[in-house]
């Protein structure tokens, strides 16, 4: 058996990998640490991804739908932050989203420049049967992993998000979940 280790830089600048013996490659942790985060997040998703793709919509959609339930009246500024996408990208979900009657908008009260948005029905029917399969998911992996697993699995996820960062995923992870506007 052989085993694809350290890349090698070539003069045109690819990165390509020596075989090295199976026997040879030593037993890496992070690196397998990794590619189950791989696999773990393929198939966390797997299950939102087949619903989605019977309304059209993507992975960007089911970020959009999530954040603006679990945060009614949400700025589109403040979802351009937690999802760090191009203006026109989440315009282009969000006119999706509207026009399909999953999210509507309105204009802030105290600035009139805000759009404010909120799930309707559909959108919070849609939300839950997003994350019903997940929450399932990780209800069993937690479960399976032993008591303190839940708090094992915060603390690591939370030390991979960057530092500067951290502080702002707490508070919005934190809020309890918001009535409807």
């Amino acid at each position: 058996m052989v085993v694809m280790a350290k890349p090698l830089k070539t003069p045109a600048n690819r990165v390509e990998s020596r075989p090295v013996p199976a026997a040879a490659a030593p037993a890496d942790a992070l690196t397998e640490a990794i590619e189950l985060l791989f696999f773990a997040y393929r198939d966390f998703i797997s299950d939102p991804d087949e619903l989605l793709t019977k309304y059209g919509f993507g992975r960007a959609h089911h970020r959009v739908v999530h954040f603006v339930g679990r945060n009614p009246g949400i700025t589109v500024a403040e979802l351009l932050n937690i999802l760090r996408i191009t203006k026109q990208s989440l315009a282009r979900v969000l006119k999706q989203l509207i026009e399909r009657g999953f999210i509507e908008q309105e204009t802030g009260k105290q600035d009139r420049r805000q759009r404010l948005l909120y799930l309707t029905a559909e959108g919070t029917d849609l939300a839950a049967r997003l994350a019903a399969p997940q929450r399932a998911r990780v209800a069993r992996a937690l479960e399976k992993a032993g008591p303190d697993a839940d708090r094992a699995w915060r603390t690591v996820l939370l030390a991979l998000v960057n530092e500067e960062d951290r502080p702002e995923v707490e508070h919005l992870i934190a809020r309890a979940p918001a009535g409807s506007k």
